[in-house]
């Protein structure tokens, strides 16, 4: 890593494993000062905090709902008072219940679409003005290429909200290309490991895309890297599918 988010400030929802935690490790390994938000695991939080402290990095813990928007805007309350500044958002914060769509009630819908899509309208609303002052800001969103692909059945919320999430990364982009800030979204294909106790079983276990292999939380990290450098400020709007080949736009 070569430092060029030194003196940066970057924030990542749902960080505290698989490809959030990679992102935030990515992050401070490049210079940034990172903050862990998790919805309620402080345990592993602290845990990721120091293993970023002990490469001699800035690292803060919030625990806050990103479906509550006073729980956010007291999270980037916070930030400003710790470092006085917001650079990098990474909307990560997801959850993936399976249940037949007509079996699905009301407030199963609304979790999950307040979670992916109003989370990352809480936060994105709360960071721009940071972003908007200093004149630069990366927004990353982190979606799925599930709602791509004819593979996950009983995830209609999750589909939906990740669709919309798609949307709101290309109105942001425009509304704010012009102020120094940068919006894209990436889609994670199939990434192997350990999967949430929401997740179910991977659909199709044994389909595997054309390179070979699962992917890892670092190849998805690494793309969210890149799209958080200076250089990457011609690159806005976009989403970037990595999935090993599996699903082509």
């Amino acid at each position: 890593m070569s430092g060029q988010l030194e003196g940066r400030v970057a924030l990542i929802t749902g960080a505290v494993r698989r490809n959030g935690r990679a992102v935030a490790l990515a992050l401070a390994r490049e210079g940034a000062a990172v903050v862990i938000n998790t919805r309620r695991s402080r345990e592993e939080a602290e845990r990721a905090g120091a293993e970023i402290e002990s490469q001699g990095r800035r690292a803060m813990v919030c625990v806050a709902d990103v479906t509550e928007e006073n729980a956010v805007g007291r999270m980037f309350d916070a930030v400003a008072a710790r470092f006085g500044r917001l650079d990098i958002l990474v909307n990560n914060a997801a959850d993936r219940q399976q249940v037949p769509f007509i079996e699905m009630t009301a407030a199963q819908w609304r979790h999950i679409v307040g979670i992916i899509l109003d989370g990352a309208f809480f936060c994105s609303r709360a960071a721009l003005p940071h972003m908007v002052r200093d004149g630069w800001g990366r927004i990353v969103n982190v979606s799925g290429d599930g709602h791509h692909m004819p593979t996950h059945m009983g995830r209609a919320h999750v589909s939906a909200a990740k669709a919309g999430l798609e949307g709101l990364t290309r109105a942001l982009a425009v509304e704010y290309a012009k102020q120094g800030v940068t919006v894209n979204c990436v889609s994670p294909g199939r990434i192997g490991g350990e999967r949430s106790a929401t997740a179910g079983e991977m659909p199709h276990a044994d389909l595997t895309p054309p390179v070979g292999r699962a992917g890892a939380p670092d190849d998805i990290a690494r793309v969210v890297h890149f799209l958080c450098l200076p250089g990457s400020g011609f690159i806005t709007g976009q989403t970037i599918h990595v999935n090993g080949g599996l699903f082509l736009p």
